[in-house]
């Protein structure tokens, strides 16, 4: 036997063992590994991790939730250039292999050995898929070998072009974008099928490596990155020698891209958000649901301009507090200028910027603002800017720019006008023109408001919520004042007491003295002397009277009459919270505790006619393929003989961080497809007669203000609680109902001058102008049973012929005595025969 043939054979007999030896401990891995696979079925039940959008009842989008962006798109609606130029990048021979290509396997094993890294890659776009939808990142020879089983059991069950479909949707491509949809609207701010060539190959780029080639962060790299892939693609014969020379040639045009929010309606998208989670977990972040809510995208935004305006406006009237901070400016270039002023955030349109000098000849000062640079702020936007002393006194009026700041000073600035770019094409020779000269940046002295406010509007009717704003800003505070606070009143709280009044046999003629009245008691360390906030005391009164002068001491005797018990109960019938309410006389001036939703709640019953309300804010939620998962069932009226509804049920529970955001309709669950009954609360004529009431307040009362609207139709309460610490406004028409709070969140005097007419009532007065724009004027109908009088305004009797008088509205059996005929002698009053106790005591 031959030397030679002796060698064939030892080596025959090794390769035959290491043959076998691997197909022994290839079997032995595949009968470990195979019974812990995924069944591929899974893949098609797997839901791509998309984001939770929020969207006004106009469709336009309020937020979106979720760490991922995500688009899913289907493979026909993505160009065929496109799918090229990520099989040009990861996996040329994807339609030829059976999952795993073996040469790409052979070549990274043999990379691996030789430098100790894979500069190529082995993985096919199966076993990315694989890994991406089924398997840890974990860099492990067993998840390599998961990884290889499991592309090999997805390409016998699935088609390539589904496999391709489920690797473009699931990639990451860097700043939170997933799948080719994201990346396309993240980087270009196009769909797909915009996208131009050189776009196309920089997409296909970034799924090697997301950091190292996005073209934001990394420009260089991924300008080579994608000239490499545009190469491959003309070597494949994808695209043509011109095409490749033309987008290789491409200059970078990536920006960084997101859907912003059309709606500015932070407290609201919380509040959305917050019962999504309730309803769903975790997974409401990543189902892709959409979610519409009841807010009009045009009201929500007054709501939030105008609160905000309000509370500016109370701000500048108790002065300028002062710089925010001080940055030592010598030297300092204006890069380092905008780093300092880093540390100082922004404030919903308020800019921080720096005094970088004080001009009082040229009636100017200079700053360097945080973002836009150097700028100008006219002496005329700091004459407001007297220095705060408390909150009743201000110093003197700025007579220079350098009696409100000094250089050095960082303050908040609006931008009033932003510099005008010069036409760089234009003629040199030629005079600029006002249109085209270059201007610097102008601002105006603001500071952030300490005071808060809320404001929340609801459709009477259904209890729908059409706007509503919880603060100043949601980013400086995520306290929902209109859902958490829990604040007094004041005479808002006047027509519950007056409401309860007309239920309990009293009508707006009926007389109660406004006169001085001590209270003691013994765990009171002084006597109780209630005031009128005039300080002046004005005699026998009417009720109309003394609910559109809000005269308080008509409402204690009124509460003392009528009793502490039966107002509570009556209270709770209208399901106004009691629990925080006081047992005693204080109640008739608002002492109690509700949130402004309560507060707007109560009203919107009174507005609608006396029916019960629910306030809601989800009018639909879908799920990522559009089928509807919940849809605000209907809401009907019910006068008589109500059915029992399974939401009228108590509500739950509610913990951890949606405490406190979600709503009495929203918190029982609600999977039947029944209407919302809203039964009958109180007596359509004590609330019609509260309606005309009302409308005094605002025609004749403290709340004038609103006759700015021009409508004849509008009723409401002015509020101011003691020391001026809760200023409120609590206004509608048949259809609306609107409330407005301002305060400190601890509580504090609001200073001298403010109440609810002149802190609450403007912001009240700016949001209906267009809530109400375009809507036609809406009274409630006027019912059976109604008999209108000619009174007395002094007695409340029955005017006498010739005499003078106002026509009073009363329920017909409660309407005062007919005249006697004349000389008999007889006193009448008006039918409720203790008028003279009342006007004496």
């Amino acid at each position: 036997m031959s030397h030679l043939l002796r060698t064939s054979r030892v080596f025959a007999w090794f390769f035959l063992t290491g043959l076998s030896v691997a197909i022994i401990i290839a079997s032995s891995l595949y009968l470990y590994l195979r019974p812990n696979l995924p069944p591929v079925e899974q893949l098609l039940d797997v839901r791509l991790q998309t984001p939770l959008r929020v969207y006004s009842k106009d469709n336009r989008l309020i937020a979106e939730f979720g760490e991922k962006r995500r688009a899913p798109i289907t493979i026909e609606q993505i160009p065929t250039i496109q799918l090229q130029a990520f099989l040009a990048a990861e996996d040329a021979r994807f339609y030829d292999h059976p999952g795993v290509d073996i040469k790409g396997l052979t070549r990274a094993a043999v990379e691996l050995i030789t430098t100790g890294s894979i500069q190529s890659g082995g993985s096919t776009i199966t076993m990315q898929v694989a890994k991406n939808y089924f398997l840890s990142r974990d860099r492990t020879f067993i998840r390599k070998f998961n990884e290889i089983l499991l592309a090999l059991q997805i390409e016998r069950e699935l088609d390539k072009n589904h496999i391709l479909e489920l690797y473009l949707n699931k990639i990451y491509l860097g700043n939170r974008a997933y799948g080719i949809a994201a990346a396309a609207q993240v980087y270009y701010d196009k769909p797909v099928k915009e996208l131009s060539l050189a776009q196309m190959a920089m997409l296909a780029g970034l799924p090697k490596a997301p950091s190292a080639f996005n073209p934001l962060a990394n420009p260089e790299r991924a300008l080579i990155r994608r000239n490499w892939i545009l190469g491959r693609m003309r070597d494949l014969g994808y695209i043509t020698e011109d095409a490749w020379s033309l987008a290789a040639n491409a200059p970078l045009t990536a920006t960084y891209n997101t859907r912003e929010a059309e709606v500015d309606a932070d407290y609201v998208a919380e509040m959305a958000r917050a019962e999504m989670v309730r309803r769903f977990g975790e997974d409401a972040y990543t189902e892709g649901y959409s979610v519409t809510l009841t807010v009009d995208s045009t009201r929500q935004q007054a709501a939030t301009d105008t609160l905000r305006s309000g509370l500016e406006a109370y701000d500048r009237r108790h002065g300028f507090r002062g710089p925010i901070g001080q940055i030592d400016i010598e030297n300092l270039t204006p890069a380092e200028l905008s780093d300092q002023l880093l540390s100082y955030s922004r404030i919903e349109a308020l800019v921080p910027a720096v005094v970088t000098s004080v001009d009082d000849e040229k009636n100017e000062a200079q700053v360097h603002t945080r973002r836009f640079g150097p700028g100008i702020m006219p002496f005329e936007t700091m004459t407001w800017a007297r220095r705060y002393r408390t909150e009743r006194y201000t110093g003197p009026e700025p007579k220079a720019p350098s009696d409100v700041v000094s250089a050095g000073d960082v303050v908040y600035v609006k931008i009033d006008q932003l510099p005008q770019v010069t036409n760089t094409e234009a003629d040199p020779s030629e005079q600029p023109t006002e249109e085209t000269a270059p201007s610097e940046l102008r601002v105006s002295l603001t500071q952030a408001p300490d005071v808060e406010g809320a404001l929340i509007s609801l459709t009477a009717k259904t209890g729908a919520i059409e706007a509503l704003a919880g603060g100043y800003s949601f980013n400086q505070s995520k306290y929902n004042r209109a859902t958490q606070a829990n604040r007094q009143p004041g005479s808002t709280f006047k027509p519950f007491l007056y409401l309860s009044a007309l239920e309990n046999g009293r009508t707006p003629a009926t007389i109660y003295n406004d006169a001085p009245i001590v209270f003691e008691d013994s765990s009171l360390e002084t006597s109780w002397r209630p005031q009128n906030s005039s300080g002046q005391f004005y005699g026998p009164t009417t009720l109309r009277k003394g609910l559109y002068r809000s005269r308080n001491l008509v409402s204690i005797r009124l509460l003392r009459d009528i009793g502490i018990n039966t107002t509570l109960d009556y209270l709770k019938r209208l399901k106004l919270p009691t629990e925080n309410m006081p047992a005693n006389l204080s109640l008739s001036l608002g002492s109690g505790l509700l949130t402004p939703m309560d507060l707007a709640r109560g009203f919107a019953v009174v507005a609608n006619g006396g029916y019960d309300v629910q306030p809601y804010l989800i009018e639909r939620i879908e799920e990522a393929d559009g089928s509807i998962v919940y849809e605000a069932p209907e809401t009907i009226l019910c006068d008589r003989n109500c059915p029992t509804s399974p939401r009228q049920s108590e509500p739950v529970d509610i913990a951890g961080d949606t405490e406190g955001m979600t709503l009495p309709a929203a918190q029982a669950e609600e999977t039947s497809d029944e209407p919302r009954v809203m039964p009958r609360l109180a007596d359509e004529r004590s609330v019609y007669i509260m309606h005309s009431m009302l409308q005094d307040v605002v025609k004749r009362g403290t709340g004038r203000r609103a006759l700015a609207l021009n409508r004849s139709d509008l009723a409401g309460k002015t509020g101011t609680t003691n020391e001026q610490k809760d200023t409120w406004f609590a206004g509608f028409n048949h259809d609306v109902a609107t409330t407005v709070w301002v305060g400190f969140d601890q509580p504090a005097p609001l200073g001298r001058g403010e109440y609810g007419a002149s802190t609450a009532l403007p912001i009240w007065v700016e949001y209906m102008k267009v809530a109400l724009k375009d809507r036609p004027s809406a009274t409630m109908p006027r019912p059976n049973g109604i008999a209108n009088i000619r009174i007395n305004p002094e007695t409340g009797e029955r005017a006498r012929p010739g005499e003078d008088g106002i026509f009073e509205l009363f329920k017909q059996e409660e309407a005062p005595a007919p005249l006697p005929a004349q000389g008999n002698g007889t006193h009448t009053d008006n039918g409720n025969g203790d008028d003279l106790s009342r006007q004496i005591f």
